[in-house]
């Protein structure tokens, strides 16, 4: 694995990569089947523009997301693109078994080859009765607990090499990187670039003492961005994976032809975060809805805080709000966010944003 495939080329008028992060969000009146077109359209739009990587999030239980199964997401959108970079923003790992992701991420490779990334976390995606579903237990805190071996794990199935006498050591990921007996039978060692997720200090202090590269959720963990990048960059090994540290952030960010309508747009993202955080999940809101809504003293105070940190506006109002954050946690890649109940939107938005930093237009392969 080399240092490269994970550095992104800048493009256009970008100071530091750019990329995209999809949840594949279902708005009210819409269907996933709807919310997987537009992802499907929108990493079509991405290739073309030039942004680096394209990721899918994993969560569930949530009606309003469709991102429950990234390497499935992952397998169509590699057979709609023959360039950007696609992975998992991330696999929440605590929820696997470690071989079942090297099978599946090796199966990626295998379609892609070189154009896959494996983003981890160790938080369940979801809320603790939906967690315990998945993971057959309601032991919980073990999963999170167990994080770093569950990664060194992965990590071994991904290499093929554990060591003699340890129980797995006859096991093999498929595919992967073994080697065949057969004459000049080797197959292509190469596998996905492992990275780690958080939005705390924990993945920060393990990335840094891996030297893997990082992604902070800076869309939801705000205030702690600064103080996890500090924790990553001083306890950053090298390695051989990185020779420095390399940490990219996720931005929630909206751009609209008009400003009043980038607010309008974020007032009904933001009426969705405050149904999930309430217990009440739901597909994303109209406009029309969340501007009718009554919200309460409490829910204007968490709508004005969580919208605080959307970079939202016309195109030059989110290139200067992003360039600004960026000089300020020194990220060394941005992946953007978008929230809307309307897919046109979010697509809009992207190719306002490349137009912003005078992305190149090119053309992606018809599939």
């Amino acid at each position: 694995m080399a240092a490269d495939e994970i550095r992104g080329d800048t493009a256009g008028t970008a100071q530091v990569p750019l990329s995209v992060l999809d949840l594949a969000t279902v708005g009210a009146g819409h269907t996933a089947t709807d919310a997987l077109r537009t992802s499907v359209e929108l990493v079509r739009l991405a290739e073309s523009r030039g942004f680096h990587r394209y990721w899918v999030a994993e969560h569930h239980s949530m009606p309003g997301v469709a991102s429950t199964s990234p390497a499935v997401i992952l397998a169509h959108l590699a057979a709609h693109t023959d360039r950007i970079r696609l992975g998992s923003g991330g696999v929440m790992l605590p929820n696997h078994a470690p071989l079942v992701i090297a099978e599946q991420f090796g199966t990626l490779e295998a379609m892609a080859p070189g154009r896959i990334d494996l983003g981890l976390g160790r938080a369940p995606g979801t809320d603790g009765a939906t967690a315990a579903a998945l993971r057959r237990t309601d032991r919980l805190n073990e999963g999170a607990d167990d994080f770093p071996q569950q990664l060194a794990e992965l990590t071994r199935f991904l290499d093929d090499d554990f060591p003699d006498g340890h129980p797995y050591a006859r096991i093999h990921a498929v595919p992967g990187p073994i080697q065949s007996t057969s004459p000049g039978g080797i197959q292509d060692p190469h596998r996905p670039p492992v990275w780690l997720l958080g939005s705390s200090g924990f993945s920060a202090r393990l990335a840094g003492a891996l030297g893997l590269p990082f992604a902070f959720a800076h869309h939801f963990s705000a205030r702690n961005t600064i103080p996890a990048l500090d924790l990553y960059r001083e306890s950053f090994t090298p390695s051989e994976v990185l020779d420095a540290p390399y940490a990219l952030i996720a931005v929630s960010a909206l751009a609209t032809d008009d400003e009043k309508e980038a607010r309008r747009q974020v007032m009904a993202a933001a009426l969705n975060m405050i149904r999930l955080r309430t217990g009440r999940p739901g597909l994303v809101p109209t406009p029309e809805e969340a501007e009718a809504y009554e919200f309460s003293p409490m829910e204007r105070e968490f709508m004005d805080d969580w919208n605080s940190n959307v970079v939202h506006g016309t195109a030059d109002q989110v290139r200067t709000g992003l360039d600004d954050l960026q000089k300020r946690t020194g990220a060394d890649e941005l992946m953007l966010t978008s929230h809307a109940h309307s897919g046109d939107v979010r697509l809009r938005s992207y190719e306002l944003i490349a137009d912003a930093y005078e992305l190149p237009q090119t053309r992606t392969a018809q599939v």
